[in-house]
């Protein structure tokens, strides 16, 4: 697949509006077509196909890019567990679904169904709503421990 045909490479043109944040590797916005609110996509910025095309800067940053976001996603929508599916097989550029799942969501729409949300709760002005209070927890550096109303121990 070539770049300029991969969907989630065109995710660079994206309204700044949609985006969480850009560093040099990674990227977390909302996407259209994904637009539930609390719902943002995490993924590689160059064209990188599936986790196995990862190079190994982005190999070690992903799982702090990972976990910030979650912890983000999470203290800025109240959720209580927060989602990160990957799949590949639609779009093989390397990117991850991060979901939150918050009390309304019922029992039949938790684990694997919370995806049938994608129609049935796309809101695409309440999910751009939420990119400002996800920014600003990701910017402040929230991290799970933070957002689950745990203890934080001090990083040595």
């Amino acid at each position: 697949m070539e770049e300029q045909q991969c969907l989630i490479c065109g995710l660079e043109q994206s309204d700044d509006a949609l985006v969480v944040f850009r560093d040099d590797l990674w990227a977390a916005e909302v996407v259209p077509g994904y637009d539930v609110p609390g719902w943002f996509f995490l993924r590689a910025r160059r064209h990188a196909e599936r986790i196995t095309g990862l190079n190994g800067e982005e190999q070690e940053t992903f799982g702090r890019r990972a976990r910030d976001l979650v912890a983000a996603v999470t203290e800025a929508t109240g959720a209580e567990t927060t989602y990160m599916l990957m799949f590949g097989e639609a779009y093989v550029h390397f990117h991850v679904l991060v979901a939150a799942r918050t009390a309304d969501i019922p029992a039949d729409r938790r684990s694997g169904d919370l995806l049938k949300l994608r129609t049935e709760r796309a809101d695409p002005e309440r999910a751009r709503a939420l990119v400002p209070a996800v920014r600003e927890a990701y910017a402040s550096g929230a991290r799970p421990e933070q957002a689950a109303g745990r203890p934080v121990p001090a990083e040595g």
